[in-house]
């Protein structure tokens, strides 16, 4: 199949207005797919690459389109995908120079469409409107399967792109081997939001709360003493942590799928940053040493498979009890089921005392739904804001070419003048915020370059953040983490912003160097 026959697929399905043209149109294509590039097919419709890391920026991008583009394009996705392959590969000394040197082999045979195309597949920008869920009924158009089936292989395998290869190659046959399997991780269930305990109640009526703890996601599977630790993302990171391998290979039963957080805590039971707990991950030297100063504690909150038997489509409430049964209960996350307000209050209360990051508010008839965020699930947690000056921003891509859209965020040196970087944030902006903000950042522009319009410190921004993490990057040696815009503050000067001395004193409260107190309060 040739690249721009996927591409103009795409821009009419941007184009269509309803779910069932887009859906009829990305069937129609991958009818068209050969066996051998339905996989491939799938994946650049949902907007991803099937390698891993191909190291490659949008500098490195744009330096490779140096040259003209062509009128017209015979270049197949599977050349596309040999390319990428080769870029994936390429390391070492001068590696920069030969992935833009491949890169650009494989530009200048492309036309500008596809370009656009492939510049938002790599960077992972592609708003082309087929989103996961329209592929998923596509597949199933094109196969003449149920979408349920689709979805729910989906859901067991974590990898969309395969299961379409195998559902429109075998059909049913080749859907029926996608499920809970030892060794082979499922997505993790997502949950929403709600801004009070009082809504959450109010939604699910009773329901099972736990602790919201700010850790690592983990996904732990046993076979006998074989037992192997999965991440969010899916990956193994099993030697990085061994003492929860400890932990569920001592538990009597054979086989398990167990889900829960790992978190570093200090002696005090209050939780380290975030930032500590991850620095256990991904680490494969010196893990007994590291272990001995940062050890995390397992907290599990679900069972998903137990000696030869799913339970994943269980209610949450028997998978507890069962969870109850398999585990002692120093395993099991704290956790209490309720349909007070009040009850739910006094635990969140409880959460927030010892340092946590609020509660989850949990469904009891719901079953573990991988890899979907929906309101089964609802996360409540207090949220802090800081008022910061826009030092500068960045254009965007996809979607968001022509519109400044990454805001670089900077709080007031009040012992060296002028303001210090933060970070940056894209999240949080509406069309219509984007826009107003292109237009009033570039009245206060300074200066820029290709990328970056540097602008006059004066509009200030309302940012929600979770918590603060050391940083060498920027210079008051702090950023913020899951920064999102709220809005912007007419009403505040940048002499009114917060103060890189407010910053850090969180800081300082957060990694327990001051004694705890209240988050700020909405603003």
């Amino acid at each position: 199949m040739k690249f721009a026959t996927l591409v103009e697929t795409s821009r009419r399905v941007a184009e269509a207005r309803g779910r069932r043209d887009k859906v009829a149109l990305l069937a129609e294509l991958l009818v068209a797919a050969a066996p051998d590039e339905a996989e491939l097919a799938t994946a650049y419709l949902c907007g991803v690459v099937r390698q891993e890391k191909l190291g490659v920026g949008w500098a490195t991008l744009s330096a490779a389109a140096a040259g003209a583009p062509v009128a017209s394009s015979d270049v197949t996705l599977a050349e596309v995908d040999a390319l990428l392959g080769r870029v994936a590969v390429t390391s070492g000394k001068g590696s920069g120079e030969a992935r833009q040197r491949l890169l650009g082999e494989l530009l200048a045979r492309l036309s500008e469409e596809e370009r656009r195309f492939l510049f938002g597949l790599i960077m992972g920008e592609l708003r082309q409107g087929a989103l996961e869920g329209l592929v998923i009924e596509a597949v199933a158009r094109a196969a003449g399967v149920p979408a349920e089936q689709v979805r729910r292989a989906a859901m067991m395998a974590g990898d969309l792109p395969r299961v379409a290869a195998a559902a429109l190659t075998e059909g049913a046959v080749g859907l029926a081997r996608f499920a809970v399997e030892l060794f082979r991780p499922t997505l993790p269930m997502l949950a929403g939001s709600a801004e009070t305990e009082v809504e959450a109640m109010a939604e699910l009526g009773e329901a099972a709360l736990e602790w919201k703890l700010d850790g690592a996601r983990v996904q732990i599977h046993k076979s006998g003493d074989d037992v192997r630790v999965y991440s969010r993302r899916l990956n193994e990171v099993t030697p990085a942590v061994p003492e929860i391998v400890d932990a569920v290979r001592g538990l009597p039963a054979r086989k398990l799928i167990l889900e829960g957080e790992a978190i570093a805590l200090r002696p005090d039971g209050t939780p380290h940053p975030f930032q500590t707990t991850m620095t256990r991950f991904g680490r494969r030297l010196d893990v007994e040493r590291v272990r001995a100063t940062v050890p995390l504690t397992l907290f599990l909150f679900d069972l998903l498979y137990r000696d030869g038997v799913s339970w994943i489509d269980e209610p949450l409430a028997r998978r507890s009890a069962a969870l109850a049964e398999t585990v002692p209960a120093s395993l099991v996350v704290p956790r209490m089921v309720t349909g007070s307000a009040d009850e739910a209050r006094d635990f969140l209360a409880g959460a927030l005392a010892r340092g946590h990051e609020g509660i989850m508010a949990k469904a009891l008839d719901s079953p573990y739904e991988a890899g979907r965020r929906g309101r089964r699930w609802l996360k409540v947690k207090t949220v802090r804001t800081l008022d910061l000056v826009v030092l500068a921003a960045e254009w965007g891509h996809g979607r968001r070419r022509g519109w400044l859209s990454n805001l670089h965020l900077g709080a007031r040196d009040e012992e060296r003048g002028g303001f210090v970087m933060l970070g940056k944030t894209f999240k949080g902006m509406t069309d219509e915020l984007l826009a107003w903000q292109t237009e009033r950042l570039q009245a206060l522009e300074t200066s820029r370059d290709e990328h970056v319009v540097s602008v006059r410190p004066e509009l200030v921004v309302e940012v929600a953040f979770n918590d603060l993490q050391s940083s060498t990057q920027y210079p008051g040696g702090i950023a913020l983490r899951f920064a999102r815009v709220k809005g912007y503050r007419p009403d505040k000067a940048a002499a009114d912003a917060d103060t890189l001395a407010t910053l850090q004193a969180i800081w300082r409260r957060q990694a327990g160097l001051e004694p705890p107190i209240s988050p700020p309060p909405e603003r």
